[in-house]
């Protein structure tokens, strides 16, 4: 026994038995089924890559989380932190394969060392989603249209979209002549909400001095209507411009599809990664937003250059599977379905382990899922094992299973329904 070892995993990872997994597989069926109904297709890249494809423009926090190591072959690796990044490669890779615009979604695991909390974890599921090869804005308002009614088909409750425009604070930016400490003004803005105020302030007298961090607090920290908001920090970085041009186009597509009370603009969110150009957003339950945004993302403009001479425009979002289950299960949202069997047929006789099999195979093709017993236990054992496994029904047969009539109990009433021929069986157990 000394020899034994002993069964642990690492910080941030994790099992899942059935229920939860089914739980979260559900969940992704539903937001695959919304993604499918907007056109997206999936694809799927490789969990390891070469350090350099993913180091290239992850920028920040990110590359001192990454899970990197140098493998047999002497190759200098990594595990994805994101599924963006592999995205580019994949792109430059399969160009022209690919008609434009090309709409994806990509739903797996990443990796982060990163600190663990409530919802967040080093092993964790994104459900991204992109619209590559399109410049428009209307591009921008379909990603964040799935967003919206991929929360809805889930019974997230009320979520708030807040957004802004990387380029538009770039404008802010260049006014105060930070141009070259953007990308550090940009990531210390981005910790607003984690840090607080004080915090990001004292940041910015470091990064900028007193004045001008002044001024970023009260651009950032703008607030109002939509509308209002957006004339504010307009004003603050210029007057009218491209991009804030291109925000009022959203706004009005919000408008015009009666989804427009659940967007709001932020000055504040800049999304901490390099690669994003344009349009950023994330998203927060109402009823929860301590858990922070389940939903984030933004426009891309050239995520692919450090990849191929070809300059191809994006626009994409994630949602953070894990995160949002948390949230799901403290809002007593999720434990929705534990199994996928429904019916049970208890095993009377081992020798007619063949004709149950049978059987079953009859109730399949009726579209019910269920599972043979294989050991000719009690009958009490074989119930007790069929409520474990979260079955509905158990089928008992007569002396020849595909000819006798048959018994059906109800575990949750306990109630048995006496010499049903297989269609009044089937009939039941398929409503």
């Amino acid at each position: 026994m000394a020899n034994l070892i002993e069964p642990r995993i690492l910080k941030g990872f994790r099992d899942f038995l059935p229920a939860g997994e089914i739980e979260r597989r559900s969940l992704v069926e539903r937001i695959e089924a919304v993604f499918r109904m907007y056109g997206f297709v999936p694809i799927d890249t490789p969990a390891l890559e070469y350090a350099e494809i993913l180091l290239g423009k992850g920028g920040g926090e990110t590359e001192k989380q990454i899970y990197r190591f140098t493998d047999h072959g002497g190759r200098d690796v990594a595990l994805r932190f994101d599924l963006t990044v592999p995205f580019a490669r994949f792109v430059a890779e399969h160009r022209e394969e690919l008609p434009l615009p090309f709409k994806r979604y990509h739903i797996a695991k990443v990796w982060r060392g990163e600190n663990t909390q409530r919802g967040r974890y080093r092993e964790f599921t994104q459900c991204d989603f992109d619209i590559l090869g399109s410049e428009s804005p209307a591009a921008d308002f379909e990603i964040l249209l799935v967003m919206h009614n991929t929360l809805k088909a889930l019974d997230a409750g009320d979520v708030t979209i807040r957004m802004n425009h990387r380029g538009l604070f770039n404008r802010f930016i260049a006014r105060l002549s930070l141009q070259d400490k953007s990308a550090e003004v940009l990531r210390t803005v981005d910790k607003l909400a984690k840090l607080g105020r004080d915090a990001t302030e004292e940041s910015l007298r470091e990064l900028a001095g007193g004045e001008r961090a002044g001024e970023i607090l009260r651009f950032i920290e703008a607030r109002g209507s939509f509308e209002e908001t957006l004339e504010t920090v307009t004003g603050a970085a210029g007057g009218e411009c491209p991009e804030s041009e291109r925000l009022r186009l959203i706004r009005s597509f919000m408008v015009d599809t009666g989804i427009a009370g659940s967007f709001v603009l932020d000055p504040s969110i800049t999304r901490g990664l390099d690669y994003y150009t344009g349009v950023v957003f994330e998203t927060f339950l109402n009823a929860l937003p301590e858990i922070g945004s389940v939903c984030s993302g933004g426009r891309y403009d050239n995520l692919a250059g450090l990849y191929s001479r070809e300059k191809l425009t994006g626009v994409g979002s994630s949602i953070g599977l894990d995160r949002l289950i948390a949230a799901l299960e403290s809002l007593g949202k999720a434990g929705g379905r534990s199994t996928y069997v429904k019916a049970a047929i208890v095993c009377v006789d081992e020798a007619d382990g063949g004709a149950y099999q049978v059987l079953a195979e009859r109730f399949r093709e009726r579209g019910v899922p269920c599972e043979v017993f294989p050991e000719a236990k009690k009958l009490t054992q074989q119930f007790v094992l069929a409520e474990k496994k979260g079955a509905q029904w158990v089928v008992i047969p007569g002396e020849k299973p595909a000819e006798s009539p048959l018994t059906l109990r109800e575990l949750k009433t306990r109630q048995d329904r006496k010499d049903l021929s297989f269609e009044e069986a089937a009939a039941i157990l398929s409503r």
